[in-house]
């Protein structure tokens, strides 16, 4: 549920906060680049990630000041990482906050550790992510970006703000395929700041430098970081770690900048043992979701005739002719195994639509495939999906022939009038599923 947003003064500037969750340890979460907390409760995989880091502590989320819900700024007189922190201690101070934790995502994370090293009093503990010491390369720390490709993401920024989602491939990068994933990340940035604003902050974060800062941070600190990050490099959270002393340093497989992204509940999980000294397994989510099993007809004889090289390059046509329809259709990919594919959509329409065009599109590589629709209530995990809706769409697809698309009467049902047609094939049984289900061809 989306917290209420409320505003706290600093100086004479107003900072957009918010609190949820009832943990015993206050955790201050510090977005990096530009921000709007509203925005942060749009984007379900974000909206999860702070729904379970308020599982076990009291959440403050804010908007730095000039960017999302907080005053606007001099575009001239930009913030300086200083006053910056004099916003947290202002938010902190209006939620009633004494003593919190702070986790700095990228950007935030300098701020985070200038914080921790001024106000140790005030600082249980610094936790960032994908951060970095130093926005720039320089001697002795060479893992920041290069002048070349700080000029060209001022470039991006100028040509393609309101237009493009500005930097989505680097920060989302297991996202790439979701359109819904990418509408959301360039909306968020307009809604973050202004063209101008945002290219004057990108400008002033090339300037940050806090390797001098980092020996003086006595509190406990965990640095994480993707091994393959490509927005900002895994070594400069390696030394940042190395300068702190007694920080611990985890680097989880992957290469998404954002830790809501990819495996976020192992992230989740490392933040609440660091914080609270335990950690809890999450609850599944269910929601009600429609699946969709395709797989090629006669694949092992397929590729017995044609041989394994001109087998894989095929299956390399497959995949991508499914994923464009899927990125046509708002499909979501959740896994391949040979020449299978499991994805789920958000309404059944168009899961039909994308199995229909699939089937449609194949033939030109000299294969048919079999498909199966389902929906029903899922269990959401982390990426994956599971439960017994997702056995019932595998089962109904085993049961389709060439170039078919079979699908439940819950999906027949709940397409009404949307002018696809169906042909019943009665009543049949699915392996290892209760009762018999009525199919429909999709035609």
């Amino acid at each position: 549920m989306q917290p209420q947003t409320r505003f706290a003064l600093s100086g004479d500037v107003n900072i957009a906060y918010q609190v949820i969750g009832e943990g015993p340890l206050d955790l201050v979460f510090v977005m990096g680049w530009v921000s709007n907390v509203d925005e942060f409760w749009t984007d379900p995989p974000f909206a999860h990630f702070l729904t379970r880091l308020a599982s076990f502590t009291r959440l403050i989320l804010f908007d730095k000041r000039g960017t999302g819900l907080s005053d606007r700024v001099d575009e001239h007189r930009l913030p300086t990482l200083e006053e910056r922190m004099d916003d947290v201690r202002a938010v902190m101070d209006a939620a009633g906050s004494k003593k919190a934790a702070l986790l700095g995502i990228s950007e935030g994370g300098p701020m985070c550790a200038l914080f921790a090293a001024t106000y140790p009093q005030r600082t249980a503990a610094l936790i960032t992510f994908g951060s970095y010491a130093r926005t720039l390369a320089a001697e002795g720390y060479p893992w920041g970006r290069s002048p070349e490709a700080q000029e060209a993401l001022y470039d991006q920024i100028r040509t393609g703000w309101g237009k493009l989602a500005v930097g989505f491939d680097v920060r989302m990068s297991s996202r790439v395929h979701d359109p819904a994933a990418r509408e959301w990340w360039a909306r968020y940035l307009v809604r973050s700041a202004t063209p101008k604003a945002a290219l004057a902050f990108t400008q002033m974060n090339a300037q940050i430098d806090v390797r001098d800062v980092l020996p003086a941070i006595r509190v406990p600190t965990l640095i994480m970081h993707r091994e393959g990050d490509p927005t900002l490099q895994v070594n400069g959270s390696r030394y940042i770690a190395q300068q702190i002393p007694g920080a611990r340093l985890v680097v989880y497989p992957g290469d998404d900048h954002l830790p809501w992204n990819g495996d976020a509940e192992a992230v989740l999980g490392d933040i609440e043992q660091f914080v609270t000294g335990a950690r809890h397994a999450p609850e599944a989510d269910r929601v009600l979701a429609t699946v969709m099993f395709t797989d090629i007809v006669r694949s092992t004889e397929r590729a017995a005739e044609i041989g394994d090289r001109n087998w894989r390059d095929l299956l390399e046509g497959f995949y991508a002719t499914v994923r464009r329809n899927l990125e046509r259709f708002r499909g979501r990919e959740i896994d391949t195994a040979g020449d299978g594919f499991f994805a789920t959509f958000d309404g059944p329409a168009r899961a039909v639509r994308c199995a229909q065009a699939i089937s449609n599109d194949v033939p030109e590589l000299g294969i048919a495939v079999r498909t199966g629709v389902h929906t029903g209530e899922v269990e959401v995990i982390g990426k994956k999906v599971g439960g017994i809706a997702v056995h019932i769409g595998a089962r109904i697809a085993g049961l389709a022939g060439p170039g078919e698309v079979i699908v439940s009467s819950t999906v027949k049902d709940l397409v009404a009038g949307s002018g696809i047609v169906f042909e019943d094939r009665g009543l049949r049984p699915l392996k290892g599923i209760p009762d018999a289900w009525r199919l429909f061809l999709a035609a």
